[in-house]
């Protein structure tokens, strides 16, 4: 079993009646054994009610992602003993958590899953603008990097898996968010919002600028480049670029704002530069105080989100102001 599973499996065995636990598919491994892919929710379940969604492990290799969404819905758990805020906030949100989506992937120490397809290029939506070569993704072969699957494909298990909870649990709901936690570019944390398969800018541009604004007031001292992932590179096959135009051309009244924490592996290995002959060193801090340091790092952004979503309608703006800010996120981020 996955360590990170077994972490997983023992926060809800502690969360007791609090969680709701959903296995919404299991990985088979060719020992035969079955890994589970769970859903977890917390918080309140009606539909009319804001919601985050946490993901972590979409890519195998980058376990520090499940790790960090382990680290918050542990904390949470703990809270809900003696955190009467917590219990009243929870009254008015819905936190959804897949920290580890793709747990073959995990198991077998690779970015893709167990059929070599990589989940973030799997998705039905083709850039229109051109894609660096290889990292962009590729139909030619599961055996090279970036991966997307066969043309005409019906999405991998792991990725159906993931958009069903977000359709359920997120896109059903007036206003949403989603967090999905990634390691491995550059040396600094970056917060991706799409698109990813075009420089053009989201209809949601106004609200995410305002969200940017009351981060900076709360943590004006912040390690993070906010910035949409069009601004590094281009790709096809972006889950969230697929979600969100769903959401979108399905639900226009609704508003959902997918991000993509990027923690920079750089800086790990800068410090320790003997990961650079580990891949699993490559994209997770491999010592232990500093794997602690990181986790520690970004709770507040996940405690954050989660407070903005529940108090959502205190800082969207208003009709009347988003062609402003519209402007105003368009002259700093294009």
């Amino acid at each position: 079993m996955l360590a990170e599973l077994q972490a997983l499996e023992k926060i809800i065995e502690l969360g007791g009646p609090h969680l709701q636990v959903h296995t919404v598919r299991h990985v088979e491994l060719a020992t035969g054994a079955r890994l589970p892919v769970y859903a977890i929710g917390i918080g309140n379940a009606a539909l009319d009610v804001p919601a985050v969604g946490f993901f972590g492990g979409v890519h195998g290799l980058e376990r520090i992602g499940a790790q960090v969404v382990l680290a918050y819905l542990q904390s949470l758990v703990m809270r809900l003993q003696w955190d009467t805020t917590l219990h009243q906030q929870l009254e008015r949100v819905r936190l959804v958590f897949m920290p580890v989506v793709n747990p073959g992937g995990m198991w077998a120490g690779t970015r893709a899953n167990l059929r070599g397809v990589d989940l973030m290029r799997n998705a039905p939506v083709d850039a229109v603008d051109r894609v660096p070569l290889g990292i962009g993704g590729q139909r030619l072969s599961a055996g090279l990097p970036w991966y997307r699957g066969g043309l005409g494909d019906p999405m991998e298990q792991e990725s159906q898996a993931l958009c069903e909870v977000v359709e359920a649990e997120l896109l059903a709901r007036p206003f949403s968010m989603a967090l999905d936690c990634h390691s491995g570019f550059g040396a600094r944390d970056r917060l991706w919002f799409p698109y990813a398969h075009t420089r053009k800018p989201i209809p949601h541009l106004a609200e995410l600028h305002a969200l940017q604004e009351i981060y900076l007031q709360a943590y004006s001292n912040h390690q993070y480049v906010i910035e949409p992932q069009s601004a590094q590179y281009l790709a096809h096959g972006d889950l969230w670029d697929h979600l969100y135009l769903r959401a979108c051309n399905d639900l226009p009244a609704h508003t959902f704002l997918p991000l993509t924490l990027e923690m920079g592996s750089w800086l790990w290995i800068k410090k320790n530069p003997r990961q650079l002959f580990s891949r699993n060193g490559i994209f997770n801090p491999l010592i232990s105080h500093r794997q602690q340091r990181v986790l520690r790092r970004h709770l507040s952004l996940l405690d954050f989100l989660s407070r903005a979503a529940c108090s959502h309608a205190r800082w969207l703006p208003a009709p009347e102001e988003r062609a402003q800010r519209r402007a105003e996120a368009l002259a700093a981020w294009y």
